[in-house]
């Protein structure tokens, strides 16, 4: 898998048109059961086929991924770039872990953020889920409370969805577990708003919130329209007029890089698709400009 990630970066060398690459974000799986050595690889292969002014270059992980160890180790990449950390708390309330059936808990998120802070990295964001059966109103604001006395300066906060043919569904449906509470959600958003609001965090996107200055630059470039290339299985990549997918299945996706024959679906957008599509996300955003258009 990684020699063909390796490999699909060289090949995309052209999609750009020679843009410079200014955020890298490992993410959309779990990127942190990477040793720092293999991500030094793809970091050196995306600086070594593409041009790179990199601000910003972000690692999504699982608390119980973060090890003293592990962490040490990562702490090396800042010489290459490694800057900010997406880490996947969810909860500081083990019963909400245990319903979500998350392999961490409570004690290993506070330490995984603490190891991670400590080793510099003062770029940081949580993602909190809001909406569970288990979370009270005071859990919730306690969940919250939380991350600001951590000092942490962005919070990704979403309502719990659940996805058909996933364990928590099957529970659900077989009454082991409550159902979602669409009013809870809600009540738990309108808590989150003002919250956020009271501690300087600005509401930046739907489900993003930052201190200023703090956003995430990668995402936002998502947001507001910015090409981009993905690397790997189910990766998407956008270059302005065309969008185009890998293969979800990992064994495809490597035997068509192998052969040079890459098993991905593109779609080239007309105008007014570009147009819809920059207002569908931006109303997502508080930038919103039609000028853009």
């Amino acid at each position: 898998m990684l020699d063909a990630i390796v490999k699909e970066i060289e090949h995309s060398k052209n999609y750009l048109a020679g843009e410079t690459i200014h955020t890298i974000y490992f993410g959309g799986g779990t990127p942190s059961i990477l040793t720092a050595d293999e991500l030094k690889r793809i970091i050196e292969a995306i600086h070594h086929h593409h041009h790179c002014d990199v601000q910003e270059l972000t690692l999504e992980a699982n608390p119980d991924d973060l090890t003293t160890q592990k962490v040490n180790e990562l702490a090396a990449l800042k010489a290459f770039g490694l800057n900010r950390f997406s880490i996947g708390v969810q909860s500081f309330f083990n019963e909400d872990l245990q319903y979500m059936n998350r392999a961490h808990s409570r004690d290993e998120a506070l330490s995984a953020i603490k190891k991670v802070q400590d080793a510099g990295f003062d770029l940081l964001t949580i993602d909190l889920i809001y909406g569970t059966p288990t979370t009270t109103n005071e859990h919730w604001l306690q969940n919250l409370e939380t991350a600001f006395a951590l000092h942490i300066p962005h919070l990704s906060c979403y309502a719990l969805t659940v996805e058909p043919q996933t364990s928590l569904h099957q529970k659900i449906q077989k009454k082991l577990l409550p159902p979602v509470d669409e009013n809870l959600a809600a009540t738990h958003f309108d808590i989150l708003k003002i919250q956020a609001e009271q501690n300087g965090f600005e509401h930046y996107e739907i489900s993003n919130f930052a201190l200023p200055g703090k956003y995430a630059l990668h995402n936002t470039n998502y947001w507001r329209g910015v090409p981009y290339i993905g690397i790997g299985p189910s990766a998407h990549s956008f270059n302005g007029r065309e969008r185009r997918w890998n293969v979800s299945n990992n064994l495809s996706f490597v035997e068509g890089i192998n052969t040079n024959n890459p098993n991905l679906e593109t779609e080239t957008l007309t105008t007014a698709q570009q147009a819809n599509e920059y207002i569908m996300t931006s109303l997502r955003t508080m930038w919103l400009s039609l000028i853009h258009i």
